[in-house]
């Protein structure tokens, strides 16, 4: 028994070095055939993974690009006061841009409603940051298990003059050659963990004795239920007249907006225990997304428009 757990072990970390000398490989891709990259960070686990890869492929020089985050203003607190304490903590830029900034200057338009949520306005503030900073390409955290949408995506995802994604119009990646050539006024999205899966992300965490925000372990939140999903009361997301909220034992597997992101019921205390779950678990990350249901394309509806 103690030979086969060697040779499973030697298994998985030869898997987890595969996958982050890919990533490494990407980054310092996107740092060689850019000038004006950014990496955005929602403090959640897979922009955690791709800065400690940020990491291995630039230190000990800064980063050649700044974190970038996107706030809702409906975020997790918990997650909010890990973003800035980690990249006080990595000596790094942190550039922030608020959706409520886009709704003051009627870029857009607040959603009303019981299910409303600011979640695909994130669309056009990004947008217009990445207009603003001059920013040809960008990192972000999407993994092709996560939804049937970005198992479309190329690593070098190409995006025209108006931000937006054509699943039709995209480039080979044969041998891993990347082509970032691109016009004036478009851009790339690149995803140096496309590879990834939600459990390669915890094992990688658990190998490398990551931070991660106290959310993604088990404690006590109110919740309620609505739409076959559990979600954390808050002022964001009033309860309806027929819905009552609950103390539970719960945490998160993904960090989004608040007014769309399911629990979990959990006792899972630490990084291993969260491994076991994930390893039994039956529904994909994304599946306790409420915004992700509004209709079977609605991410990749979205991803046209910009989004991540």
């Amino acid at each position: 028994m103690v030979k086969i757990w060697h040779k499973m072990h030697r298994y998985q970390t030869t898997h987890l070095e595969q996958l982050e000398s890919e990533s490494i490989f990407i980054m310092r891709e996107v740092a060689a055939q850019f000038e004006r990259p950014a990496l955005l960070f929602s403090g959640g686990k897979d922009s955690i993974v791709m800065v400690r890869i940020a990491q291995k492929a630039f230190r000990p020089a800064k980063f050649p690009f700044p974190l970038v985050h996107i706030d809702t203003g409906h975020n997790f607190e918990e997650t909010i006061v890990f973003r800035d304490n980690l990249a006080k903590k990595l000596g790094e830029r942190l550039i922030v841009r608020y959706v409520q900034t886009s709704i003051d200057q009627g870029r857009v338009t607040e959603e009303k409603g019981p299910n409303a949520s600011r979640n695909s306005l994130q669309t056009i503030t990004l947008l217009d940051a990445i207009e603003e900073l001059k920013f040809d390409a960008a990192f972000g955290g999407a993994r092709r298990d996560e939804e049937k949408a970005r198992a479309k995506e190329r690593v070098f995802s190409f995006r025209d003059e108006f931000g937006q994604w054509d699943p039709k119009n995209q480039r080979p990646e044969l041998w891993n050659l990347y082509n970032g050539k691109i016009h004036n006024g478009q851009h790339i999205r690149v995803f140096p963990l496309s590879n990834w899966t939600e459990m390669d992300i915890w094992q990688y965490i658990l190998k490398e004795n990551l931070e991660i925000p106290e959310i993604y372990f088990s404690h006590r939140r109110p919740c309620f239920t609505r739409n076959g999903m559990l979600l954390p009361l808050s002022e964001y997301l009033p309860l309806q007249s027929s819905e009552t909220a609950e103390e539970m034992q719960v945490r998160f597997r993904t960090v989004g907006d608040m007014t769309c992101t399911g629990a979990v019921v959990s006792n899972a205390k630490s990084v291993a225990d969260i491994i076991l779950e994930v390893a039994a678990a039956r529904l994909t990350e994304r599946g306790g997304r409420a915004d992700d249901k509004r209709s079977d394309a609605a991410l990749e509806d979205r991803k046209r428009a910009g989004y991540f």
